[in-house]
């Protein structure tokens, strides 16, 4: 099966640009797409100083939900919002003051990976942040997802005149060259050997990440250096910075293992639903693998359970539960059911909102943003008519960022009573 590969670069066109993000793509774009894959082919994807957010979504939503392996090469710069405190990778037109609407918010990446698994998705990132996006990160880490196997490393802006290099993608990208692809985490210790000098002080990222049983944040595998190359750690694909001097609390000498705590329960205790006959250790890749093979109940099974599971131990508004709500809701989308996905999907919302999360939150923006996108692919229009006032009522409370969200909800619904 053919992989695909996804080349991103950018960075802003004025003063703001803080690395020459588009320099490392003719060194990437000269490794054979099997090799960037790791894959026998692959089709490549090249992203060089987008100018929308909405265009980079889309390619990066399209690439995946595509079969077989995906990798993710991202170099550029973070900033953090402002308004909601969340990074965000900058665009060709990103400003401070137009962050907001010109930036790709950071977690728009995890989202769109978190169904694929991370035996077949990796992301390999080169990228530099400005002394808020660094200050937020080393105290508070960069959420990666639990399904993504990451490699890279993240760079404090210098203050230097001049423009930073993206050494390690550069590195990545020569080491490449040879024609021959090792496992990730060989090619990531490799590159930081060639840049050791440059790369101290950076925060490094190795996670293979994947689920694991037992644990609600997945699992702590041995992280990389914050400076020096002093242990740290990434915890279930959030990467935390290291503890100067010693091991992170819960990181592991090599290997992995469940998650250090656990959320109190927020339920009674009830007897566990039962589970699908074949429950995989690792759901995602079960999933998955049975969406790519066209078993849409058995992927559903599998959601259902965990799901259930999840609202039995941590309650119906925990993020474990929700996790698995949206993975459903997504499950309904790849089924080609539009009215369940866009009804889980606004349950989900309204679930995050009672819950007391605001409107403006990342969650709560994706899941009324994902309701508004399946509503718009509904075919039966009595069903869009019964769907209808319930986003548009979402829409009053969570605007989102897309300017006009709410008049084209209103437009739309006053089109479909008309045609009754």
């Amino acid at each position: 099966m053919p992989g695909t590969v996804l080349l991103l670069a950018a960075s802003p066109l004025g003063r703001g640009r803080l690395v020459d993000a588009a320099g490392v793509l003719p060194v990437l774009a000269a490794v054979a797409p099997s090799v960037l894959s790791g894959t026998d082919t692959a089709n490549v994807i090249e992203l060089v100083d987008p100018l929308e957010p909405q265009a980079v979504l889309t390619r990066l939503r399209a690439a995946a939900a595509s079969p077989g392996p995906l990798t993710v090469y991202v170099t550029g710069q973070l900033h953090l919002d402002r308004r909601q405190h969340q990074p965000h990778l900058a665009l060709a037109r990103t400003t401070p003051a137009t962050l907001r609407y010109t930036a790709l918010p950071w977690h728009w990446i995890r989202e769109e990976l978190r169904l694929r698994s991370a035996t077949d998705t990796a992301l390999v990132v080169d990228l530099h942040a400005d002394a808020e996006a660094w200050r937020h990160i080393t105290e508070r880490g960069l959420d990666l997802g639990r399904t993504t196997a990451v490699y890279g490393r993240i760079a404090p802006a210098t203050g230097r005149r001049g423009l930073a290099e993206p050494a390690y993608m550069k590195t990545v990208a020569t080491l490449l060259r040879s024609g021959h692809r090792p496992p990730l985490g060989v090619l990531h210790e490799q590159a930081v050997a060639r840049i050791a000098a440059e790369a101290r002080g950076n925060l490094l990222l190795a996670d293979a990440g994947g689920y694991v049983a037992g644990g609600p944040a997945g699992g702590f595998v041995r992280g990389a250096a914050a400076t020096g190359f002093t242990p740290g750690v990434v915890a279930g694909g959030l990467a935390q910075p290291a503890v100067a001097g010693g091991s992170a609390p819960g990181s592991l000498h090599g290997g992995r293992a469940g998650a250090a705590t656990s959320a109190p329960r927020t339920g009674e205790a009830t007897s566990a639903p039962r589970p699908p006959e074949a429950t995989p250790a690792d759901p995602h890749a079960g999933i998955s693998a049975a969406v790519q093979e066209g078993r849409h109940g058995d992927a559903e099974g599998i959601a259902a359970w965990f799901e259930a599971e999840a609202v039995r131990v941590y309650g119906v508004a925990s993020e474990q539960a929700l996790h698995w709500s949206e993975v459903r809701a997504d499950l309904a989308m790849f089924a080609g059911d539009a009215v369940r996905s866009c009804r889980a999907w606004l349950d989900v919302a309204e679930t995050r909102l009672a819950a007391g999360q605001a409107g403006d939150a990342p969650a709560v923006e994706a899941a009324v943003d994902r309701a508004h996108h399946q509503w718009t692919c509904i075919k039966d229009t009595a069903r869009a008519r019964e769907l209808g006032p319930a986003l548009a009522e979402l829409r009053l409370r969570v605007p989102g960022r897309r300017r006009g969200a709410l008049e084209n909800v209103q437009r739309q619904l006053r089109q479909l009573q008309a045609a009754r």
